[in-house]
């Protein structure tokens, strides 16, 4: 076999294998609410095979330093789901989403123009949520209507995130970690969320999820933090699993604290 074709092969496995986790999260979140939606969404159920993939093909210097750079992305992420919850309550999806995209490229553009540090990422997701959470606390408690999906739902979704994967996967090498680190983090969940349920079950519904989700993007910003410190450390395959790890442990403590309001009440 050839190494092009070895190459196209194994991108084309990778781009699979992602896709069939997005599109699989993405289902539950829609039949579970906007509560449970959000901690599923907010796993990283599109950021974690790509940087699995990005470490089947560089070091661990390589993951720690992309992780670096996805730090401060990650607050740009919320900022993006501020800017969409807030215009879906009376704009259509189309702009509400274009809005929001705009606005995290011209974060992520920014972001990329300085070299950050462990300390300076963490500030930066601390004052984004500082001023974001208790904006968004008032959308998120609409009730999900039942939702009929159509035939391009999937073909979309999978769509969608097998494309950036193929563009993290074969960009790497000649863009470096910080560029990959950003690429990674292309908050293409939330994109497929808004894409496919604001149009059906109408804004407020669908900014509900994003809105519940910005907890969830807490632990995430900490997992890369985990996924940084680690890797420099421990290697790849320890800070992947670390990040993970914190991810769920996060989440599910999350799921835990919501059960334990709702039995007080």
């Amino acid at each position: 076999m050839s190494p092009d074709l070895a190459f196209i092969l194994m991108l084309g496995f990778r781009m699979a294998i992602t896709a069939a986790f997005v599109v699989t999260a993405s289902v539950i979140t829609e039949r579970s609410g906007p509560v449970i939606g959000a901690l599923v969404a907010t796993l990283p159920i599109s950021a974690g095979p790509s940087y699995v993939f990005l470490a089947l093909d560089h070091d661990a210097d390589f993951i720690a330093e992309g992780a670096l750079a996805s730090l401060p992305i990650n607050a740009a992420t919320i900022f993006l789901g501020l800017t969409y919850v807030v215009l879906a309550q009376r704009r259509s999806a189309l702009v509400s989403c274009a809005v929001a995209l705009a606005v995290w490229i011209a974060l992520a553009s920014v972001i990329r123009m300085f070299q950050w540090t462990l300390l300076a990422g963490l500030i930066a997701n601390a004052v984004t949520f500082a001023i974001c959470v208790p904006l968004l606390q008032g959308y998120r408690h609409v009730k999900m209507p039942l939702i009929t999906r159509r035939w391009y739902d999937v073909p979309l979704r999978a769509g969608l995130v097998a494309t950036l994967v193929a563009t993290v996967v074969t960009t790497s090498g000649w863009v470096g970690p910080r560029i990959s680190g950003i690429i990674a983090l292309f908050p293409i969940v939330f994109t497929s969320l808004m894409l496919i349920l604001h149009p059906r079950i109408g804004g407020p519904a669908t900014a509900a999820v994003i809105a519940n989700g910005a907890w969830g993007l807490m632990g995430f910003g900490i997992a890369v933090a985990v996924l940084h410190l680690a890797a420099l450390r421990f290697g790849s395959t320890v800070a992947l699993s670390l990040a993970l790890t914190t991810c769920i442990g996060w989440n599910l403590g999350l799921w835990w604290w919501g059960r334990r309001k709702l039995v007080r009440q």
